[in-house]
């Protein structure tokens, strides 16, 4: 059997595959004549639409950035890496003890622990050192004028252009090329929706007053479904010939279910008997590093939705209040896949009749669950994990 996978492998051809472009965008002038209707119809005011977008034009960096894609996915130990590394957990533990008043004033009315809001605000902005110096109006006319999101970001347009009128903040103010805004990244409609004066000036200032920064934070994530005395999970080990398809989000058991099963913590201790459920999360496939991660794991991913991201967040949060590095090791192979391989694995598993949400070189929660009923199907351990040896098996089939 050896030799004859190798013989696949050794005789597998790549063909590439190229996602289809959007649309091309309608004429600007009279897309903005009727967004301009549009505002003026929830009433913003002639004399801020005028301020915001009067001579305004498309950011033609904006479209780059929006259309740009790697060459090569991040794994998740690159990710990890890069993400919570020593100069990022030095500087959040310096960040965590300047703050520490504040922040314990905040998590007791929140019920958000400081090491969690200083987490995302490494992330997010590297403590606010970077906050984003695109536009924001002009990022987002750009992003809504354009057809591949066009919707969300007419949306969060719309919400930007009303907190202005209100006095929010100024017509001119900076952010990502997305729209984001502030210290902790806030698209318009969580701003809108979770921004807070936790300083009681009459402002929600999440660029200067870090009293309305950390309290935000911790409202989004309270009102997102946080549980103050819980977590966000934790590394594992696993037992020999777990089942794998009860791996993933989408497998819930009570923690007392999966000690019966074999899991433990790292170094062999038992599980934590609180009466909670959990999911055990494979980053990096079945081969790498395992998570039993809780409810607030599934908190953070309200605001971003990647597991890697998640995972960053609780390994931080935990490393700035002196928990050690990971257990499991990076491997020495640790290769990203390029973005034409993950298309070509979506291409593949599509003909075979496994729905992976489309061919755009991401891989995303369909495409791992197409992945994992295709490993299943051939028999291969399934952990979901794209991989070139399932692109050399999908190639030789």
């Amino acid at each position: 059997m050896r030799k004859f996978l190798m013989a696949l492998i050794l005789s597998s051809v790549s063909v590439p595959v190229w996602a289809a472009e959007p649309a091309p965008p309608p004429p600007f002038a009279p897309w903005l004549v009727e967004l301009n209707s549009e505002a003026k119809s929830r009433g913003i005011s002639d004399a801020l639409l005028a301020r915001a977008l009067g001579g305004i034009s498309p950011i033609k960096r904006v479209i780059e950035l929006d259309r740009r894609q790697p060459e090569f996915s991040m794994t998740f130990w690159s990710y990890l890496t890069k993400s919570v590394n020593d100069k990022r957990i030095k500087k959040g533990r310096e960040m965590l003890a300047k703050h520490k008043t504040l922040l314990a004033k905040v998590s007791k009315k929140m019920g958000v622990p400081p090491r969690f809001l200083v987490a995302f605000w490494g992330l997010e902005t590297n403590f606010g050192s970077y906050t984003g110096v695109f536009p924001v109006v002009g990022a987002l006319v750009t992003l809504a004028h354009d057809r591949r999101r066009s919707k969300f970001f007419r949306a969060q347009l719309l919400a930007v252009l009303e907190l202005m009128d209100q006095g929010n903040f100024p017509v001119d103010v900076k952010g990502s090329w997305a729209g984001a805004m502030g210290n902790h990244q806030f698209i318009p409609t969580t701003y809108r929706d979770f921004a807070v004066d936790f300083d009681g000036d009459g402002k929600r200032n999440l660029w200067a007053s870090l009293p309305d920064i950390f309290a935000s934070a911790a409202n989004y994530l309270g009102r997102s479904g946080w549980e103050s005395k819980r977590t966000w999970g934790r590394e594992v080990m696993l037992p020999k010939g777990l089942d794998l398809s009860l791996t993933g989000l989408k497998v819930r058991k009570p923690l007392a279910d999966w000690q019966k099963l074999g899991v433990r913590k790292m170094g062999g201790g038992d599980l934590p008997k609180a009466q909670i459920d959990g999911s055990i999360v494979l980053p990096a496939g079945y081969q790498g590093p395992a998570f039993l991660v809780y409810k607030n794991f599934r908190t953070i991913m309200v605001w971003n939705r990647s597991i890697y991201y998640a995972l960053a967040v609780g390994h931080l949060a935990d490393r700035l209040i002196g928990a050690g590095p990971l257990k499991a090791k990076i491997p020495e192979n640790d290769k990203a896949l390029s973005r034409l391989d993950v298309m070509d694995i979506q291409r593949r598993l599509s003909a075979k009749g496994f729905d992976t949400g489309g061919i755009d070189g991401r891989v995303g929660p369909m495409t791992r669950d197409a992945i994992k009923s295709y490993q299943k199907s051939v028999y291969l351990p399934a952990d979901g994990y794209p991989n070139m040896g399932l692109l050399e098996r999908l190639r030789g089939s």
